[in-house]
Parts: structure tokens; C-alpha cells; sequence
């Protein structure tokens, strides 16, 4: 049977004929001729020529073993998307017979997948995303059920690990880097971290050994039956230098070491790496309590200035490595590859994910357009971003897909190049290359864009080298002080007070940084004396959580907001200083003076509340505040500027209320009707009412009123809500309009 070369180039057709020929001769005739029959039956004689053409590595395979090649021919499976199950189910299937060989039976299941994702990829049966969650599965399979036999092995000997109190451990296995993301390229090692829950020893063996020892032999284990290398070749590289201390740590660790360390000497690489870890192994109870225990560690609450020194020294050292390992024929390496399109969007997911929950996912193709959604990033660049890392991620598959080696670099010599142009779409390696340079020239372009220099960025008029310097009474009369030693008292109360005195380094050279500054913009303030003594209490208050003051050092037009806006009012500093979070309204001047209508507001606290579970009360009871003082902010700003005029004042603020009233009444609802089932109920809908009295039913709200109300049901005269745990119509909606008090009312961090 020839094969269709009608759609390769000249030098490529003859390279799969010649592959093609070769094959046949090395299978016994009854198998050449099967094989034939075979691809002319499926109709695959020009799929078959792609790949022969365009991967050394399927030759290699089918002319050692062709009854693969016609298995995989006749399986079907070549133009099947496999549902998410099937890896493991199936590879769960062949390790269950006693004789089989572990390592054996990995390494051919390996061998038989991943020349159906290549084939599939080279052929565009599959996409960029089919290839990376394919792939990923394989590996995820191949842990768990390597994990279940490696420890099968063990446990006659020494027993099953246990807590102190008798409960079963689990060894849970933490993927890291792109397997955590489900994006693992086609040949790729595989980052992991070994832990388990708690201090114990196994129970029931022959010889009794700590947790901690079984399970660094449990990990040594599924290492040799992952990494090493046998006839069958390899399963996954595999590399450990993710975990604390690195090469010289522990192989595992507990749940409390590993919060220990991360608590005491996690730096911020390590959150960066931890963005997209997650447990393959173990029980969802279980590995949901470690990655409850890693999150604060990776999101912090607040809106993360303080990291962006960490990141402009790693963007600096990914520039400097291109550099000294002449790194451009590299497309994850090199400029404008695919690690700086993952840096531009984990810098986002670090600085802004403890705020925009949105943002703590670990797809990078998910996390880019939520980068859109927020206004972090503008649609055109979003596009390029994805646009050009699928097409990278393409370019890898197919550099890698050639001879299933982990290389990213592009092929040097002739027929690699032309089967790299070929599986791109493209006609030559000069066309190629031409829109392969326009992706990376836009990456490039935007990585560039990102965390500007500091040198940049700490530039203003009044900045004076230090706070010594300028927090004298002549220097401050020389700004502008109007009285100097009112203000040098106020300052040295500052310095006096015993948060500042207990600083450690860090924050107290942030705090050197930051005072200049701030007496620089109070100097540009209508009142200098009045503006500083405005700002020095959320000075205080946030001085232990000093990545406040990196957000205004990083954005001078947000320090002059700050200052302007304290400078004007009491109730603002106040405000601010009693919720220093919301200085992260300060950074949008447009939306911080504008005061929204009610379809504006409601599109923003659906934003807000829509990534938060609606079971998750004090979650929801958090977005609440947070969106209720900083709408307040922007009402009282805009009062200020003149932009809205002093009777829209109670207009908007009243329509802020009814906003926040429309969502507490959804998730009491939905946290009564979750606990009870729903009431009967004579009308449509809650059969529930909220009238407002007073100011907000005169639509007259002031920046300190209560709210007046009354609630009013309207159910069946009798009868029971419709849950397992069934109360009375009446009770339903007496416990409901509780809720909503309580949810208003209860004292949390915002008020």
C-alpha cells in the first residue's frame, strides 16, 4: 500500500516513503500485509505520512514494534478525544492481574499514548488544549496507580501509616509547574512534592516504621517506577527540587512541616511556583485541607504591592539568563517565549489573586481572559497573549514530537526545520520563522511593558534621599510646611510609636523609602500640615503590612489621590485608615471619581460575588463590605471634585443600599432553602418583600444612616418548607429576614 504524500513537501515525502519501507521490511509478512490493509481501511495513508515525515520518534517505535502501529491503527482511538476517566480506569485495568511487571506495563502504556497524542497533534485531530489535558492525564495516571502498587509492596512489611489517633494516611503527591495546570507538553519532565497529614507509624506489619520513613520509601518508590530507565525507556522525568530546602531536604514532609516552612522561610519564587500546584493523589477531604492550609501563603487578603520588588528581580534574571546562555532559538526561554507570557499572568495572580478570586486558578488560558475581565489587562493584549502562546505551545509539541526529546530549541538543520514548517501550516521554514517572529515580538513587547524599573518608578519633584533628611523643621518649611514644628511633633510620634520601633529590616527600610514621599505630596497639597496629619494614622495602620506602602510607592498619581482626598475630609482618612484595603481604589483615577447608576453596580458586585461560592456566608458577607465602602468612597470623592453634585449624593448612596439588599436577600435565601427546602407559597417567586422607611425609603441616605425596613411574606396561610429538615412557612421566613439582619449587621474586618 503506498502512502499519500500529496500533501508534503518534496524532501519530507521521500523521508515517509523511505520510514514507511523500512518498516514493512522489519515486520514479519503476515504483519506487513495487515498493516497495509489496515491504514487503506481507515482511510490514514496521508495521516500515516505526516507522521512518519514529521516524528523520527514514531519511526523509531513502529519499526521496533509494528504490531503497535496496527493496534493503534485499529483501535480506534487515533480520531477518539478519550473522556477524562479513561487513563486511569484503563491503565488501572492492566496493572490488575498479580504478574504483571510495573514498570514494564507503564513504560509500553506510556510508549502507546503518547505516539496517539503525537500522532493526533501532528495530524491537528487534536488541539493545543486537547494535547496539554491528554498528556497531563497520562501523567496523572500513571502516579496514582504506580502510587497504589508502590505501597502495596511496602505494607505487608510495615504495615499501613496511621495517625496518632488511628486514622489512615495517604501520601498526597502535589503536581507542580504545568502538570499541576493540566499543560504538560508532550515530552516533559514532571515536578513534584511528597506530604502527608500527620506525625505517626504504620501499624500491622512486620517491623513498624515512622510515617515520615514509609513515606519517603513509598516516594523513592514511585520515583524508580516513573524515572528509571529500562529497555521500555522511561515513564516521566521526574524532578523533586520544587519541595522545601530543595535537593538537600526531606523527599516528604508533614502538613504542619510544610506550613512551618512556608510560614517561616517561604520567599516568593515559591508562592510563584505554587500557584499551579495540585494534589493527584489522596482523598478530596484530605488534599483539600492542604491546599486550605497553602493558599494564604500563596494569595495574601490584600491586593500584593509588596511582591513586585521579588518579581522585577525575577524578570530581570529571565532577561539576564537569555542573555548568557544565547537562549533566542528558544521558544519557552528565549524573548517573547512561553515563560513570559506564564510570568505576565502568575505576576497578576500574585499581586491581585487574594483580592480577585478569579485569578487563583491555574490555567494559564483561563487566567488571561480573567485578566480582561478585571481590567488588568486590555482585550487586544489579551488576544495577542493567547494567540501567541497556543502557536509556542504548538511549536514545542512539534519540536519535541520529532525525536521525544525535552528541548524547546528550534531544529538547526533541514529536514527538522521543514517538518516544523510543515506541522505549523506553514510552506517553508522562512514563512515560518517570519510569523513565528511576530508572536514573540508581542510577548516580548508586553513583558517588557511589565513592572517597569524602579528606577522609573520612584521618581518625584520633592523625593529627598532620606526620612532624616527631609523630616527636619527647616526642610519642611522648605516644602512648604506652614508650621514645621507641629508637623516634625507629629512625625516624631510617628517614628516613636512602638509598631515602628519593633519593625523588622524590610519594613522599616520600606517605611524610609515611603516617608519622603509622602511629605513630597503633602508639600502639593492646599493644606500640607493638615494632609500629613490626615494620612500618619493609615500610615500606622499599615505599617506592619508595608505592601500598602509599596502600592503608592509603585504608583505616584495614587499617593497624591491619598493625600488630595484625606486632605479634603475627615471621614475619607478615616475611612481609610480604618480600611487601608480600599487604597487599591486609588489606582483607577476614572472609576475612583465616578460614581455608577444601578446597572453599573450591580454588574460590579455580580463580578465580585459570582467567583465566591453562595454557600461560603462569610465569604459573601466580605465582598458585602468591601463593595459597600468602596462605592461610598467613590460618592464621597466625587462630592469632593464637584463631579456630582450634593443632592445626587443621597440618590447614589441610596442606590448602593438597594444593591446590597437585592444580594443579601439571594444568599439568605439560598442559605435557608439549602438548610430547609423552599416554602410553600401562594404567588411566584420568594413570596418576600423588603420596604425601606425613613431616609432610604425617601431616597435621602446620608454617609451614616441606618436603614429602616420591613419585612413582608406573602406564603400559603399553612404548611412546611419542602427540605429534609422541613420548618414551618412562618418560621421559614421569621429565620430568613434574621439572615439578612445578620448579615448586615455582624461585626467583620470592614465593619
Amino acid at each position: 500500500m503506498p502512502l499519500d504524500v500529496s500533501q508534503l513537501p518534496e524532501s519530507l515525502a521521500a523521508a515517509a516513503e523511505q520510514a514507511w519501507q523500512h518498516i514493512l521490511e522489519r515486520a514479519e509478512e503476515p504483519l506487513a500485509a495487515r498493516l497495509g490493509e489496515a491504514v487503506d481501511a481507515a482511510g490514514m495513508q496521508a495521516e500515516l505520512a505526516r507522521v512518519l515525515a514529521c516524528s523520527v520518534f514514531a519511526v523509531d517505535q513502529f519499526r521496533s514494534r509494528g504490531e503497535l502501529l496496527l493496534q493503534l491503527v485499529e483501535s480506534g482511538q487515533l480520531h477518539e478525544q478519550l473522556p477524562e476517566t479513561f487513563f486511569a480506569e484503563d491503565l488501572r485495568q492492566r496493572l490488575a492481574g498479580q504478574e504483571n511487571d510495573l514498570l514494564q506495563v507503564l513504560r509500553r502504556y506510556r510508549q502507546w499514548h503518547m505516539l496517539r497524542i503525537v500522532w493526533r497533534d501532528l495530524c491537528r485531530l487534536s488541539d493545543t488544549r486537547q494535547t496539554v489535558r491528554d498528556t497531563s492525564l497520562l501523567a496523572e495516571a500513571a502516579i496514582a496507580e504506580a502510587l497504589v502498587q508502590v505501597e502495596a509492596e511496602l505494607e505487608p512489611r510495615f504495615g499501613q501509616p496511621c495517625s496518632a489517633s488511628g486514622e489512615r494516611q495517604q501520601l498526597i503527591v502535589l503536581a507542580m509547574g504545568k502538570l499541576g495546570a493540566r499543560e504538560l507538553n508532550v515530552s516533559s519532565d514532571i515536578d513534584l512534592v511528597f506530604a502527608f497529614p500527620a506525625a505517626g507509624e504504620t501499624r500491622g506489619g512486620e517491623r513498624s516504621l515512622s510515617n515520615e520513613e514509609f513515606f519517603t520509601r513509598v516516594g523513592r518508590g514511585l520515583i524508580t517506577a516513573l524515572d528509571q530507565l529500562t529497555a521500555d525507556g522511561f515513564v516521566f522525568r521526574v524532578d523533586m527540587r520544587l519541595r522545601p530546602y530543595g535537593e538537600s531536604g526531606a523527599l516528604v514532609h508533614s502538613f504542619n512541616a510544610l506550613e512551618t516552612y512556608y510560614q517561616d522561610q517561604g520567599r516568593d519564587w515559591e508562592r510563584y511556583a505554587l500557584i499551579k500546584a495540585r494534589p493527584v493523589t489522596g482523598s478530596a477531604r484530605v488534599a483539600g485541607e492542604l491546599m486550605a492550609m497553602l493558599r494564604p501563603f500563596v494569595y495574601r487578603k490584600y491586593v500584593d504591592f509588596g511582591v513586585i520588588e521579588s518579581l522585577r528581580g525575577m524578570k530581570q534574571m529571565i532577561s539576564a539568563e537569555v542573555r548568557r546562555r544565547g537562549l533566542e532559538n528558544n521558544v519557552k526561554l528565549g524573548h517573547g517565549g512561553i515563560r513570559e507570557v506564564e510570568f505576565i499572568a502568575q505576576c497578576f495572580q500574585l499581586i491581585r489573586g487574594g483580592r480577585d478570586l478569579g485569578l487563583q486558578q491555574r490555567e494559564l488560558l483561563a487566567v488571561l481572559p480573567e485578566c480582561e475581565t478585571l481590567g488588568i489587562l486590555p482585550s487586544s493584549v489579551v488576544t495577542e497573549l493567547v494567540a501567541a502562546y497556543l502557536f509556542l505551545r504548538d511549536c514545542e509539541h512539534a519540536i519535541q514530537a520529532y525525536q521525544d526529546k525535552q528541548t524547546q530549541e528550534l531544529p538547526l538543520e533541514g529536514r527538522p526545520r521543514q517538518a516544523l514548517a510543515t506541522v505549523m501550516g506553514c510552506a517553508d521554514w522562512e514563512s515560518f520563522s517570519a510569523l513565528l517572529d511576530e508572536h514573540r515580538g508581542r510577548v516580548a513587547g508586553h513583558f517588557a511593558a511589565l513592572i517597569a524599573p524602579a528606577e522609573e518608578e520612584f521618581v518625584t519633584p520633592q523625593a529627598v534621599p532620606s526620612w532624616d533628611e527631609v523630616a527636619g523643621p527647616q526642610a519642611l518649611a522648605e516644602l512648604g510646611f506652614r508650621d514645621p514644628e507641629a508637623s516634625l511633633a507629629t512625625l516624631e510620634a510617628l517614628r516613636q510609636n512602638g509598631r515602628v520601633m519593633t519593625l523588622q529590616a524590610a519594613g522599616r527600610e520600606r517605611l524610609e523609602h515611603f516617608m519622603p514621599l509622602l511629605l513630597g505630596a503633602c508639600a502639593e497639597a492646599r493644606d500640607p500640615d493638615l494632609s500629613l496629619e490626615r494620612v500618619l494614622p493609615l500610615v500606622l495602620a499599615v505599617v506592619r503590612r508595608s505592601a500598602y506602602l509599596v502600592l503608592l510607592m509603585e504608583n505616584p498619581p495614587a499617593l497624591v489621590e491619598l493625600v488630595t482626598l484625606c486632605g479634603a475630609s475627615p471621614w475619607i482618612a478615616e475611612q481609610m485608615a480604618r480600611n487601608p484595603v480600599l487604597l487599591d481604589e486609588l489606582l483607577d483615577r476614572a472609576s475612583l471619581y465616578t460614581a455608577p447608576d444601578k446597572t453599573l453596580l450591580q454588574e460590579d458586585l455580580r463580578q465580585q460575588v459570582t467567583r465566591l461560592a453562595i454557600e461560603d456566608l462569610e465569604a459573601q458577607m466580605d465582598a458585602l463590605r468591601y463593595f459597600k465602602a468602596a462605592h461610598v468612597l467613590r460618592v464621597a470623592a466625587s462630592e469632593l471634585v464637584g463631579r456630582l453634585p450634593l443632592m445626587q449624593v443621597s440618590d447614589k448612596l441610596t442606590l448602593i443600599a438597594e444593591v446590597i439588599l437585592d444580594q443579601v436577600l439571594a444568599v439568605a435565601w439560598e442559605d435557608m432553602v439549602r438548610k430547609h427546602g423552599e416554602p410553600a407559597r401562594a404567588t411566584a417567586g420568594m413570596g418576600f418583600a423588603v420596604y425601606a422607611y425613613g431616609k432610604l425609603g425617601g431616597i435621602e441616605l446620608s454617609y451614616g444612616s441606618d436603614l429602616d425596613l420591613v419585612f413582608i411574606c406573602d406564603s400559603a396561610k399553612s404548611g412546611v418548607t419542602d427540605g429534609e429538615r422541613s420548618i414551618d412557612n412562618a418560621v421559614f421566613y421569621t429565620r430568613l429576614a434574621q439572615r439578612m439582619i445578620h448579615i448586615m449587621q455582624a461585626r467583620m474586618t470592614m465593619g
